[in-house]
């Protein structure tokens, strides 16, 4: 597992995809850090890591577009399939190398925070909750991202795959308010990536929160595994 991770880590800085990753980010980053603090003179960064969801529906799939899909073209997968490496070490792997990027470039938010913290008081709680849950947030948004890939070759249906789908997850609580039935509708919110985030952007860390994030993830990477393994034995 570590070898796949330090391979994909090495992947993404010797190709652009790193870069115009980390890049685009940093600049959204900063854009909306101007716009909601410094320009509104507010210490509350809630407001840059809800505008920050938005952008990552978008920047994530650049991160995962090719972690499986560029194995299949490349027909290097059957090396992976026959490696000592087991599948879930394989999958974990490249998911850590991507969950990896992604932090690096969240990490930008923590410098704004102290930046922040140097003229006023900042509410540590409500600081760390964002970061916490971003990193939830992201983590179940790159598994998402790691399945898709695993299905296609192309590397840009992987992308718009994953972002129609990962859309559809940030605007479902739109999509719950066209349906009448009560019990659809707030199941559909319930699985909202946007409104799950409302908790921790105020400072609260709600097991059930975390838990829906986690599963996100797990329940993706279970089904990328088993992707593999059909295709192992076909």
């Amino acid at each position: 597992m570590i070898a796949i991770f330090k391979r994909e880590i090495k992947g993404y800085f010797s190709s652009a995809i790193g870069y115009v990753y980390l890049g685009v980010f940093y600049m959204f980053a900063g854009f909306f850090f101007i716009v909601n603090e410094l320009s509104a003179n507010s210490a509350d960064m809630t407001g840059l890591f809800r505008s920050l969801i938005i952008i990552l529906v978008f920047l994530i799939p650049v991160l995962t577009m090719r972690l499986m899909s560029e194995e299949k073209k490349q027909r290097t997968d059957q090396l992976l399939l026959t490696s000592p490496v087991g599948l879930f070490g394989v999958v974990f792997g490249k998911f850590l190398a991507a969950l990896a990027i992604y932090g690096i470039g969240m990490a930008v938010t923590i410098v704004y925070s102290f930046v922040l913290a140097l003229f006023v008081k900042m509410d540590t709680f409500v600081i760390l909750g964002n970061i916490v849950g971003m990193l939830l947030l992201g983590s179940g948004l790159i598994a998402i991202g790691v399945f898709i890939s695993n299905l296609t070759e192309n590397q840009v249906i992987s992308a718009v795959a994953s972002i129609f789908i990962m859309l559809m997850l940030y605007f479902v609580d739109a999509i719950s308010s066209m349906f009448s039935n009560h019990f659809v509708s707030t199941l559909l919110s319930s699985i909202s990536i946007y409104s799950r985030y409302n908790n921790f952007a105020l400072g609260i860390f709600n097991l059930g929160d975390a838990v829906y994030y986690f599963s996100m993830a797990a329940v993706f990477l279970f089904l990328t595994v088993r992707v593999l393994e059909k295709r192992r034995w076909s």
